[in-house]
Formats: structure tokens, C-alpha cells, sequence
């Protein structure tokens, strides 16, 4: 019960499709199974004196004044019951191909879509190549088999059951001697699917493995190459790939210990209806024709009990693969219950004593924050690795969510306003920003849907990267390479900024994303931005004196406390933490003068 309701959560809102793609296939194994009886007909009726199997509306058509007459209109009707049994058969996978690949995309699609209201802390621990295969290679999995093999389960089922049924309408003492194998058989069966399906729980945890294995490589492949890394990488690599095989190993020798008994099951079900076949013709106890039928009958049951295996293998694999898929859609989405409530925002922002611990932590990261920054202000948040700068700014688009105190944005608390309208009002540029691969214009215009050239330009060139692409071959055409490989760290980060300014924010949060920018055009793109959005809050993380030095507040963050509070004149005076990086960072940058001269 538990694997219907799994499957009528996907296929609901195409189900009719597959009662229609059902009905068709019911009526095209029905004719099947006249085949083997338009030969008893010929033999026991034509040529001998015993009662035809076939139905009675078809035996009406089968008549004529001679004997070579009645041969041809047997051939006829068997060719036309073939014709109409193949345009059948032909509709019939076409209803189920598109019941299948329409089921495929609208559960890609949810489960993509589940994956993008996700939280921040699941995407943070979740492993990327695992989540692609479950988006992917099990989603085709699921599409395989209702399309497929279980087609397959429905196809065999009917057909085993009107062979039965004709079987027992020419001879039930051989009916059941037929059968005598079937139940033997389908226990194998099903001791067979209880321990395929455990193999392949395995097999998918490991080739999720290897695929993950495989992403992070190619995405690290810089940093790879860089520390001459390749062959640790190689190895690692190398083991995941031989779990992945022994476990397949394993699979296939289950898979051939199963083929080859069920194939000597057959071969003593064949054996065994032959045998009393023979004698029951010699006694007269059956006619020829009737053997021959029941022969042609008898592989339609025991053939699909042979391909029984496989399509229990491939269930074990199906059952698996939904498994995996509902342990993505157990995790609840984000926006659950998430307010409607969408103001308009200034960027009045105000902390009040926030504190923050993650839920793996023994101590809180951050604790008692305060602080208040009007519409048009610019605060700078430095400090040292690890005091918690960026963990203050995912709380304020509440990718994460305050353990103590709250957050207020023009009188609001922040959870009382929808989360997607929040961060609509909130442009984050990272230190990494990623790129996609595409041109230089779209990955900048790609904020704004239907942003014009001027727009983008505009934007390009107060994050002074404007020259940098005219400068390019193919300018604002230059492809990308994927993650941005093909651009500096500082080009990177400005296209990212330009992306940003695209569209007007109320509150723009630089996080360390003007690290990989020479302190000349650091301090251009902050006076720019002065200039074109005077009424922008500005927040900037920075390790930079020089980047923290202009704004209008400057905290300084140590052991997750704000240690000091001020503007950079008054922090100079303190001689705290703040003074100490600034001695330390103008003392070096005049000692590297010194040793460049």
C-alpha cells in the first residue's frame, strides 16, 4: 500500500491517461491469445472432428463451401485480428509515452522547485552530486519503470490470466499440470525482491557517492590543479568507483543465480506438459490440435514468469530511487506558513541584542548585537575570520534564523515579513560570486528580465568593469566559462556587483565581495555608488581598512560581541582592535613599498 500511494502521488493528474494506455493493453493480450487457437482450429476442426476453442462470433466468420476456402478466410480473420491486435499495441504505447514522460516532467519540476524553497542550512550539508541524482538518474528510474516495466506487470498478468482461461476451456486436468511450476516460481520470486532490493540501496548510496565525487572535482578542478592534487584525487575517486562495482558484482550475481534457476523451473515446467501432452494424445484423452495450442499457451505463462524477475529487480531499484526522492520532499519547505505581510522598504535596519548559535555548536557565534543604520548609511562590519560578520547578514535575509532578540527593518520585525519579498529588498554580493556560463550581458542582465543594453552598461560601468569587457574580443558577447573560470577574481566580483545594480535595492550587503579589487577601484565603485543610489543602505564586510574606512559606521566584530562602535576617527582614537588592524595593514603596505623600491 505504501508503494501505490507513492506512485498516485506522481501520477495523479495523468492517471486517466493510464486507465485508457491499460484498457488497450488488456484488449491486445486477449488477442494474443487467439493465435495458438486459430491453429487447433485448423487442425482439430478443419482436418479432425474435435470442437473448435475459438470463440463463437469468430468461428461464424470462418466458414465456406470447400476446404482450401475455409483455409483462406482462417488466414484472412487471423491476419486481420493480428492488424487490429498491432494498431492496439501501437496506440497503446503511444498513450503510455506520453503518460510517462508528462508524469517525468511534472515530478522533475516539483522536485526542482522543492529543492529551491529548501533552507539554507539543508543546501549547506546536503551533498551536490547526491541531490543532482535523485533529480536525474532517479527521477528516470521512476519513468522507466511505470512506462515501462510495470506496463510490463500489467501486460503479463493478463496475458498469463486469458491463457489460463483458454487453457481451461480445452483441458483442465493439463491446466493444471501446467501450473505446477507457477507457485514455486513466484516464491523465488519474491525471496528474490526482498534481497535485490537492499542491494540496490546500496548501489544508489554508492554511486551517489562516485557522482559527487566526480562534481566536486570538476568544480574544484582549478584548485586541483593549482596544489598538484590530481592524483589524491584519483585515488579517491578510485575507491568510490570500486564500491560502486562491488556492489554491482554483488547485484549480478544475485541477478544470475535468479535467471538461471527460474530458467531450469521452466525447462521442467515444458518438460513435464510435454510429457503428459503426448500421453494424453496417444490415450485420445486430447487432440492434437489442443496439445499444440496448449504448448503455445504454456509459454505465454511461463516466458512472462522468467521476465518477472527482471521487472521485480527493476521495482527493487523504483521502491529505492522514490525513497530517496520522498526523503527530499519530507524536508520541509522554508516558506511553510511564511507571512504574507510585504511592506515597503526603505532600509531603516536596527539589531536588537541579536544572538545566534548554530544547533551543532556548544557556545553561541554570535551574542548581543545591537546596532541602527538609517536609509542612505553605510556600515562597515570587520573583524577577524570566524567572529561571525557574514552568519550577522545571512540573519538579516534570514537564510538563518536569530536564536535571541530580533531584527527590525523600518519598524518591522523581520519574521513578520515574507521571506522572498525581504530578500527581493536585499542584493547580497559574495566574496565567490558564481557565475553562469553564458555571455558577459546575461550574466548581468539576468536580475532583470527584459533589461536593456544601456541599463546594463550603466550598471557595468559604476561597478568599473565596463572597460574590462570592451576590452574583451567579443565584449559583452564573451562567453563565460562555467563558475566564471574565464575571468579574473576581480572581474568575477565586479560583474557580480554589476548584476547587483541592475535593480534598484533599498539595501545592497557587500560581503567581502571587493576583496579581489585593487584599493584604487574599491574606493571608485563605493563613491559611485554614493553617488547613483544616495538613499541605499550599504553594508560592507571587509577585512579591508582601507574599504571600512569611509562608511558611516564601522563595528567591530570579536568572539561574536561588537567590541567597538564608531566611525573611523573615533575607532582610531580608541586604540582597540580596530587601531591595530589599521597599524598592522598600513605598516605592511609601507614595508612592501619600501622592499619594492
Amino acid at each position: 500500500m505504501k508503494r501505490l500511494k507513492q506512485f498516485y502521488q506522481w501520477m495523479k493528474g495523468f492517471i486517466h491517461l493510464y486507465i485508457f494506455g491499460f484498457a488497450l493493453l488488456i484488449m491486445a493480450q486477449y488477442l494474443t491469445t487467439l493465435t495458438p487457437l486459430f491453429i487447433q482450429h485448423i487442425v482439430d476442426s478443419i482436418f479432425g472432428d474435435a470442437p473448435s476453442a475459438l470463440p463463437n462470433l469468430i468461428q461464424g466468420l470462418l466458414i465456406g463451401e470447400t476446404t482450401q476456402r475455409i483455409l483462406l478466410m482462417v488466414a484472412l480473420v487471423s491476419v486481420g485480428f493480428t492488424l487490429i491486435r498491432l494498431t492496439i499495441v501501437f496506440f497503446q504505447r503511444v498513450v503510455i509515452a506520453h503518460f510517462s514522460e508528462n508524469v517525468a516532467y511534472s515530478m522533475r519540476n516539483t522536485l526542482y522547485a522543492h529543492l529551491q524553497d529548501l533552507s539554507f542550512s539543508y543546501h549547506s550539508t546536503a551533498e551536490t552530486g547526491d541531490l543532482i541524482q535523485r533529480s536525474t538518474t532517479d527521477v528516470d528510474t521512476f519513468r522507466r519503470f511505470i512506462g515501462e516495466q510495470f506496463i510490463d506487470v500489467v501486460r503479463l498478468f493478463f496475458l498469463m490470466s486469458f491463457a489460463v482461461f483458454q487453457m481451461f476451456l480445452m483441458n483442465v486436468t493439463m491446466t493444471f499440470i501446467s501450473l505446477i511450476m507457477t507457485p514455486i516460481i513466484f516464491v523465488s520470486a519474491s525471496v528474490y525482491f526482498v534481497k535485490v532490493r537492499k542491494i540496490f540501496e546500496r548501489v544508489e548510496k554508492a554511486e551517489g557517492k562516485m557522482t559527487n565525487a566526480v562534481q566536486e572535482n570538476v568544480s574544484g578542478s582549478r584548485v586541483v590543479k593549482a596544489f598538484q592534487n590530481e592524483r589524491y584525487e584519483m585515488d579517491k575517486f578510485d575507491e568510490t568507483s570500486q564500491v560502486f562495482r562491488d556492489e554491482n558484482m554483488l547485484l549480478s550475481k544475485l541477478m544470475a543465480f535468479f535467471w538461471s534457476g527460474t530458467d531450469f523451473m521452466i525447462f521442467l515446467q515444458y518438460t513435464l506438459t510435454a510429457s503428459f501432452g503426448i500421453y494424453f494424445t496417444i490415450m485420445g484423452n486430447m487432440a492434437p490440435g489442443q496439445f499444440i495450442a496448449f504448448l503455445s499457451l504454456l509459454g505465454m505463462i511461463v516466458w512472462p514468469l522468467r521476465q518477472l524477475g527482471r521487472i521485480i529487480g527493476d521495482f527493487g531499484k523504483t521502491s529505492v530511487a522514490l525513497d530517496r526522492i520522498d526523503e527530499v520532499m519530507a524536508e520541509g519547505s522554508e516558506h511553510v506558513d511564511d507571512s504574507t505581510f510585504t511592506p515597503e522598504i526603505k532600509g531603516h535596519i536596527t539589531f536588537n541584542n541579536v544572538g545566534f548559535q548554530f544547533d551543532d555548536d556548544v557556545s553561541p557565534l554570535l551574542k548581543n548585537i545591537n546596532f541602527d543604520v538609517k536609509p542612505g548609511e553605510t556600515l562597515a562590519v570587520i573583524g577577524k575570520t570566524g567572529s561571525g560578520k557574514s552568519t550577522l547578514m545571512s540573519l538579516l535575509v534570514r537564510l538563518l534564523e536569530t536564536t535571541h532578540g530580533g531584527i527590525t527593518i523600518d519598524g518591522h520585525d523581520i519574521r513578520s515579513i515574507n521571506k522572498k519579498h525581504l530578500r527581493k529588498n536585499i542584493g547580497i554580493i559574495l566574496q565567490e560570486p558564481f557565475l553562469f556560463s553564458k555571455t558577459v550581458y546575461e550574466n548581468i542582465g539576468i536580475m532583470k528580465k527584459g533589461a536593456n543594453k544601456e541599463s546594463v552598461e550603466h550598471a557595468a560601468s559604476i561597478a568599473k568593469v565596463h572597460d574590462d569587457i570592451l576590452g574583451f574580443e567579443a565584449g559583452y558577447k564573451t562567453i563565460v566559462g562555467e563558475r566564471g573560470v574565464t575571468l579574473s577574481g576581480g572581474q568575477k566580483q565586479r560583474v557580480a556587483i554589476a548584476r547587483m545594480l541592475l535593480e534598484n535595492k533599498p539595501v545592497l550587503v557587500f560581503d567581502d565581495s571587493l576583496s579581489a579589487v585593487d584599493t584604487e577601484t574599491d574606493i571608485q565603485i563605493r563613491r559611485a555608488l554614493m553617488h547613483h543610489w544616495q538613499n541605499t543602505t550599504v553594508f560592507i564586510i571587509t577585512h579591508r581598512i582601507t574599504t571600512a574606512m569611509e562608511a558611516d559606521k564601522i563595528i567591530v566584530l570579536e568572539d561574536g560581541e561588537i567590541k567597538a562602535f564608531g566611525n573611523h576617527a573615533t575607532l582610531l582614537e580608541e586604540d582597540g582592535l580596530y587601531a591595530s588592524l589599521y597599524n598592522q595593514q598600513t605598516n605592511v603596505a609601507s614595508t612592501l613599498r619600501k622592499e619594492g623600491q
